[in-house]
């Protein structure tokens, strides 16, 4: 795969070594994008189970503590 990469105004191909690293940034971000979504999910369901149990909706909890 070649991906290009503007270089001062110039627009080439990327050496290896550029490539190798922008691929290893974008792993790391996506793995980072996919533990903070993961992280999201386990407080939003901690939530909807902390009301199931509490027996009252979200807008009823947002009266209590508003």
């Amino acid at each position: 795969m070649t991906l290009l990469i503007n270089d001062n105004g110039t627009q080439r191909e990327m050496t290896e070594e550029e490539e190798e690293s922008y691929l290893a940034m974008q792993k790391e971000q996506m793995k980072e994008a996919k533990a903070k979504q993961a992280i999201a999910t386990a407080k939003q369901e901690a939530k909807l189970a902390l009301l199931e149990k509490l027996g009252i909706t979200e807008e009823e909890a947002k009266l209590l503590l508003g």
